[in-house]
């Protein structure tokens, strides 16, 4: 950006748009646990194809939640206290999904210093597009019948076991084996998956103690399937097709999301990708409120809905 956002903001505006609340934090993941039971509850109760579909659809928006709950945790806003950001949001929203806060905050710090560039680590989430319409529904019924959930399980048991670097972008870099031993597998597998398994073993073993394991499938199947989706639809949203370039204006999207957005792919005001690179201190709730700010100093324009900027990316 070619002007410093404290041009545009006072030190006052900034200090009110950068506070930071425990409780706020943790309403945030109480939310997604509701939502979460919830759905498991009316799977329990009713069980049909209709409620099972209902449930994924709803379970893949609430996956992308942790996400980016485990986001903000990164950035250290999620909570005012330390702890909560690196301990609580790791074991109640990271690891649940098979991610922990460290290691992604060490890989998207690299992309918020290079966004748009040839060194921005997510690059490979955006340079397919613009493709055709053919290549983006491909992607899609890829991402809805299980095949990207397969393929990210498989690349994700590389990385913990020190095969492959971490990453949560598309391209994969193998990392050197010389000298490694079984041990040494063993050691990264533990201490990398032993989390992501003890958290889902709990979720299934209190769906168990209710007599509904059964229903832990509906998780897995979202993660496979919408949550897939989601993701994708969400950093299309966010990069793609923009200028590119180190101004955040130019290499950076903010997206309208209705209702539905907000339950599948824009949940916690994720759409405000502008608004989070311009100032990425401002807690996700303030998001909105910066945006406001910006759009009364004519800085940024009306953004587009999720539906114009799929257009956009089909249009290659």
């Amino acid at each position: 950006m070619s002007v410093a956002i404290r041009e545009l903001l006072s030190r006052e505006e900034m200090a009110a748009l950068t506070r930071k609340s425990d409780l706020r934090g943790a309403w945030a993941i109480l939310q997604v646990w509701l939502v979460v039971g919830a759905c498991f509850t009316l799977l329990a109760w009713y069980p049909n194809p209709v409620t099972f579909v209902l449930a994924v659809v709803v379970l893949g928006g609430q996956q992308l939640a942790c996400a980016v709950l485990t986001h903000e945790a990164a950035h250290t806003t999620l909570f005012k206290t330390r702890w909560m950001n690196e301990v609580l949001t790791d074991w109640l929203v990271a690891r649940p999904i098979w991610t922990d806060v460290k290691r992604y905050r060490a890989h998207h710090m690299g992309h918020h210093a290079h966004t748009g560039t040839d060194d921005d680590p997510d690059m490979s989430l955006v340079r397919p597009f613009p493709g055709s319409r053919a290549s983006l529904r491909r992607k899609l019924l890829r991402d809805l019948s299980g095949r990207t959930g397969i393929r990210r399980v498989i690349g994700l048991i590389g990385m913990d076991l020190g095969i492959l670097k971490y990453t949560v972008a598309a391209e994969v870099e193998r990392l050197p084996q010389d000298g490694r031993s079984w041990r040494d597998y063993l050691r990264d597998g533990v201490r990398h998956m032993g989390p992501v398994v003890l958290t889902n073993a709990v979720l299934a073993t209190v769906l168990a103690a209710f007599g509904a394991l059964w229903v832990y499938s509906a998780w897995v199947a979202a993660y496979l399937t919408t949550f897939s989706l989601f993701v994708r639809i969400r950093s299309i949203a966010e990069h793609a097709c923009t200028e590119g370039g180190p101004e955040v204006l130019k290499n950076t999207r903010t997206t309208r999301a209705n209702g539905l957005a907000r339950l599948t792919v824009a949940p916690f005001q994720v759409n405000y990708h502008v608004e989070h690179h311009l100032m990425a201190s401002v807690p996700y709730y303030r998001l909105k409120q910066l945006h406001r700010m910006l759009r009364d100093r004519g800085l940024v324009e009306p953004a587009p809905g999720y539906g114009a900027v799929l257009r956009l990316a089909s249009t290659g």
